[in-house]
């Protein structure tokens, strides 16, 4: 969309690419890293909720009664007590979902390590939303707010960006297929429930996924640690898509490269560089106040 929004950077699309942002056993003594102990076993990994597996008294109720379709089994502990337990079984029985009462042992095995409230509930894997037909159902000349995540590996913060992203209006959360955190128990559990309503959208490449938004005539802004201004200081598009990198890399080089433009949030003291899904959050609602601000 050449031209169609400038900010304060004159006509077509600007590029400004400021920089990016923010052993042992079995190997030869000799190639060993100093200090390691070969018989020193690793900390075992922690066991983790399958991806089906949806946990918490709050994003059970929501799946069941806004999705019973996708609900196999609701699995409740017999501990449960009123009023929080008539209230799922009603919404159960009314969405035709199959729950079982059991002991609180079994949701303990199912969901190690979490704080499920006893309650889980096994669920489908939904369709996948794609993004050509998605982009082409949206209204052509509205605001709109999609979210992109470079390679956000982290569960939390995915399902902590989803939930921001819901709270913003944005239309969909895109995320890349892999080297990405999925959305399983962790993402809906995080995102308190968002991730069940909110379109999530699976691409194969991010760089070419910006390209299509480009088309779509969304302004793609890149969040970037090393950009010249700053998120306060530039317009944002009503149309636009925020970039988000991964957790401690930022945005790839090729990514950066694809933005129209990239901005910084500015940050005193040490830190550094903020989490990803405080970056995004921030990056969201500076477009809302944007948006509804009284002289716009």
């Amino acid at each position: 969309m050449p031209g169609k929004f400038d900010g304060k950077t004159g006509g077509g699309r600007r590029r400004d690419f400021g920089g990016r942002g923010g052993a042992g056993a079995g190997m030869p003594r000799s190639a060993r890293p100093a200090g390691t102990k070969p018989w020193r076993k690793e900390p075992a990994e922690r066991p983790v909720p399958p991806d089906d597996v949806c946990w918490g008294r709050q994003p059970v109720l929501d799946l069941v009664r806004g999705n019973p379709s996708r609900c196999t089994r609701l699995l409740i502990a017999n501990n449960v007590r009123p009023p929080f337990l008539d209230e799922l079984v009603d919404a159960a029985r009314a969405g035709r979902v199959v729950y079982q009462m059991v002991a609180p042992e079994a949701l303990d095995k199912l969901c190690p390590d979490v704080r499920h409230q006893g309650v889980a509930c096994r669920v489908t894997e939904t369709a996948p939303v794609e993004l050509v037909p998605f982009l082409k159902g949206l209204p052509k000349d509205s605001p709109g707010l999609i979210v992109v995540l470079d390679h956000v590996e982290d569960p939390h913060n995915l399902g902590a960006v989803v939930r921001s992203a819901e709270a913003a209006g944005a239309a969909a959360v895109v995320y890349a297929r892999r080297r990405s955190a999925l959305p399983g128990g962790t993402v809906v559990k995080t995102s308190a429930g968002a991730a069940l309503r909110l379109p999530m959208i699976p691409v194969v490449n991010i760089a070419r996924t910006l390209e299509q938004l480009q088309a779509s005539d969304f302004w793609v802004v890149g969040l970037e640690g090393s950009a010249r201004q700053t998120l306060w200081d530039d317009e944002l598009p009503a149309r636009m898509a925020l970039v988000v990198g991964a957790e401690g890399e930022g945005l790839s080089r090729l990514v950066a490269e694809k933005c129209d433009q990239l901005l910084r949030i500015p940050i005193q003291g040490g830190v550094g560089s903020l989490n990803a899904s405080v970056a995004a959050a921030l990056g969201m609602f500076e477009w809302c106040r944007k948006r509804r601000s009284p002289s716009r």
